[in-house]
């Protein structure tokens, strides 16, 4: 089954963050994944939550998204995205 990963995120340091962009779009694509939104406009239609700048992946499995997440290209980018911005991440499984 398809999965998303779905990043709301707060950028500290655009310059840096900038570089994550660079780098990590190749990791996202050899493990089958994909941008589905990222960085475009948004509106809360209900609730409290205030995300700042949403960002949609597309996986064809969980198993592929959590490869994605683990794998040793995604961990030296993911040091960037950490030192330039704060994340809150869920995985969610399609249908």
């Amino acid at each position: 089954m398809t999965a998303y990963v779905v990043y709301d995120v707060d950028i500290h340091d655009l310059a840096l963050y900038q570089e994550y962009m660079a780098e990590v779009k190749p990791a996202i694509e050899a493990i089958g994944g994909r941008y589905l939104a990222r960085g475009g406009d948004h509106k809360v239609i209900e609730g409290d939550w205030e995300p700042n700048r949403m960002v949609l992946l597309e996986f064809p499995s969980m198993d592929a998204a959590l490869s994605f997440y683990d794998c040793e290209p995604y961990q030296r980018t993911k040091e960037i995205r950490m030192k330039s911005s704060t994340a809150r991440i869920i995985l969610v499984e399609g249908m």
